[in-house]
């Protein structure tokens, strides 16, 4: 394949930060949740058998993210017999999802070669490290900022949008695979991050090379 793609688009969550289930676990474990009782309370949140997904909800921008935290709360059971706080809960859900310098820096150096960069996150209401992104990013796409989720199509066409490109003329990387499996189905090529040096190599073959890109 030519390497001729000017634009990148990442996700945040398990690509820019540890993976998700590190991150999880690691909040569980500090607020004392059953971690077994979570994740059968959460599988018909991510199986598609909600006909009403609150978490898809929340990621549009639809629900609170306080009513959702309360609602979530309720819904868990603590391993010292006592109630879960709702108050925070996705601030503390969230605390462990330190940087990943080394895709930063990734992504840093395409954008300073030239090609335009993009954030595409489906976003808890939780806080994102700006100070990273402001340096990162050409445009950031929040889930609820934009009431679209990932794997919407409208999403990604609008984030193409905001790069001024076409599909076809974007790399997009994400941990999750059906989320590529949409951006690949729009025409752009997919990249599933499983770490570092790969999702680099895999970015210096399909990036064009700065005498060779054209403007948008």
């Amino acid at each position: 394949m030519k390497p001729t793609r000017r634009g990148v688009i990442s996700d945040w969550g398990g690509v820019l930060t540890p993976p998700l289930v590190d991150g999880i676990q690691a909040w569980l474990q500090a607020d004392r949740i059953d971690i077994e009782h979570y994740y059968e309370v959460m599988r018909p949140y991510f199986d598609g058998s909600l006909p009403d997904n609150p978490v898809h909800a929340l990621e549009r921008g639809e629900v609170d993210t306080a009513e959702f935290e309360r609602d979530l709360a309720a819904l868990l059971r603590s391993t010292h017999g006592g109630p879960i706080r709702a108050e925070g809960l996705i601030q503390r859900m969230f605390a462990s999802f330190e940087p990943v310098h080394g895709m930063y820096e990734t992504l840093r150096a395409a954008r300073n070669a030239g090609h335009a960069t993009a954030l595409l996150s489906n976003s808890w209401g939780n806080g994102y490290p700006r100070e990273h992104l402001g340096s990162t990013f050409d445009t950031l796409v929040i889930s609820g900022e934009v009431g679209m989720r990932k794997p919407e199509e409208r999403i990604y066409l609008y984030t193409c949008r905001s790069l001024g490109l076409d599909p076809e003329d974007c790399v997009f990387i994400d941990d999750l695979e059906h989320n590529v499996a949409t951006a690949e189905s729009l025409g752009m090529t997919g990249i599933l991050h499983t770490d570092v040096d790969s999702t680099r190599e895999a970015l210096s073959l399909l990036l064009a090379p700065s005498d060779e890109r054209q403007p948008a």
